[in-house]
């Protein structure tokens, strides 16, 4: 049962870092943050971006902590940490890339 919470872990992540970074956009557009400059950026970019980025060291260190092998309950959990990963980095980069506020 252990592992397929850890098989869960990365798609979870995933999950929150979405809305996370998603719901920083629509606080960010509501407050203005896009017309603060922080010598990063903007506020509103720059606090995005460090989510996101704080959300890939995370789904890093899932893919580093967890054990490695030939078994299936050792497998299933680094594959759902990569398909974590990857989704965090195909899904949110548009919004920081492309990000705009109406």
């Amino acid at each position: 049962m252990r592992w397929v919470m850890l098989t869960l872990a990365g798609p979870t992540l995933w999950a929150l870092l979405f809305s996370g970074v998603y719901a920083l956009h629509g606080l960010g557009c509501a407050r203005g943050w896009n017309s603060i400059d922080t010598g990063l950026g903007t506020l509103h970019m720059t606090a995005m971006t460090g989510l996101w980025l704080g959300g890939l060291v995370l789904h890093l260190g899932l893919l580093i902590a967890l054990p490695g092998g030939g078994l299936r309950q050792q497998r299933l959990p680094r594959l759902g940490a990569w398909i974590g990963l990857i989704a965090s980095l195909l899904t949110l980069a548009p919004i920081l890339l492309t990000s705009t506020c109406g």
